[in-house]
């Protein structure tokens, strides 16, 4: 019984630097985030700064902003500032990563999902640049417009994020050949 061999979940080839750099500099930028995030966990805003994020309207936007003080009010205006560092990073390693999993995936399917990952990826940096911007706007005083703004914005975000994701696990799953039928 023959069958043709499953290709590796990982390329066979190592990483590159500016990959490995950027996975790093990720990791260290989404930690950063997550630990300023923390303060701002309130009965208002129990997600922290995600609730800010999907606050739909101005009223859940000021009883979030009222929920918080001073320093943590400096605190996620920092963490939006920061964001726009990290969108960079995560947008450059998410497109490495692309690269990275279809060098050894010639097919012309795995080339086409790859294409359509990198536009999910690109498209999440943009709603998320676009989201920072209606958040910064939004927080003296808020407006029903840039509080759902900045809602849709961040669910094209994680939406574009997930997809691309799971498109990256497809390109991974896919076989480099097909199985050979047995006899």
């Amino acid at each position: 019984m023959d069958s043709a061999q499953r290709p590796p979940l990982f390329p066979m080839r190592p990483m590159k630097l500016p990959m490995k750099m950027s996975l790093v500099t990720a990791l260290a930028l989404g930690l950063l985030l997550i630990a300023l995030n923390q303060p701002l966990h309130t009965s208002a805003a129990p997600q922290g700064m995600i609730s800010l994020q999907l606050a739909g309207t101005a009223d859940q936007t000021r009883a979030i902003l009222s929920s918080w003080h001073d320093d943590q009010l400096s605190q996620a205006r920092l963490s939006l500032w920061i964001d726009f560092l990290f969108i960079i990073v995560y947008l450059a390693t998410a497109l490495q990563l692309t690269r990275h999993f279809t060098r050894d995936r010639p097919g012309v399917r795995e080339r086409m999902v790859a294409r359509w990952v990198r536009v999910l990826f690109v498209l999440a940096g943009i709603s998320d640049i676009a989201e920072n911007i209606a958040l910064l706007n939004n927080l003296n005083p808020p407006s029903d417009t840039m509080s759902l703004t900045a809602t849709i914005l961040a669910l094209v975000k994680f939406t574009g994020l997930v997809l691309g994701m799971a498109g990256l696990v497809v390109i991974r799953a896919s076989r480099r050949r097909p199985l050979t039928p047995s006899h």
